[in-house]
């Protein structure tokens, strides 16, 4: 694969996390009662900034979860990947979860993500925030906060790249 485009810069990520975070605030007026749920690997780091985001803008610690969705998804054969725990840090009910995830393609990974959420629990309300929407949608899923929409060939892959994991933070757009 070779990089087609640099959609953002690690500036323009943060800036674009910084506009998700006011969103979640006014969509839900306030961060009383949120629980932020990053889905392994990327949405994990993804969370935490939105969490420091919370804070600094609202006074408020959020707390942050992971969910690995590995037994959840429907889109795997054998042999499935090793699942990783994955860690609720609240009780769930009488909480919004937010769930947090780097890319949305076809919606399968936020399907399996809402199955998980409600193994541990059932929330108030699921909401699903994500930092690139690619489209090809194959499920009736729709985030309800989008960093940046990237219209894309389905050979195409978008590469969320976070410092915690990467060493480096951008996004960029890879064609075979």
């Amino acid at each position: 694969m070779t990089v087609k485009a640099q959609i953002m810069d690690e500036a323009q990520l943060r800036r674009c996390l910084a506009r998700m975070t006011h969103e979640i605030i006014e969509k839900n007026r306030g961060v009383e009662d949120l629980c932020l749920i990053g889905v392994h690997r990327r949405g994990i780091p993804l969370a935490r900034m939105l969490a420091e985001n919370l804070l600094r803008f609202e006074g408020t610690e959020v707390p942050v979860g992971r969910i690995d969705i590995t037994r959840y998804r429907d889109d795997l054969t054998a042999p499935r990947p090793e699942a990783v725990e994955s860690c609720i840090p609240c009780a769930l009910e009488r909480r919004t979860a937010v769930i947090v995830d780097d890319v949305i393609c076809t919606g399968r990974t936020a399907r399996a993500a809402i199955d998980a959420i409600l193994a541990h629990g059932r929330p108030r309300a699921i909401q699903l925030a994500v930092l690139v929407d690619r489209g090809h949608r194959e499920l009736p899923i729709r985030p309800d906060y989008v960093g940046k929409n990237v219209p894309t060939a389905r050979d195409e892959i978008i590469s969320v790249l976070l410092e915690e994991v990467d060493g480096r933070t951008g996004v960029q757009l890879l064609s075979p």
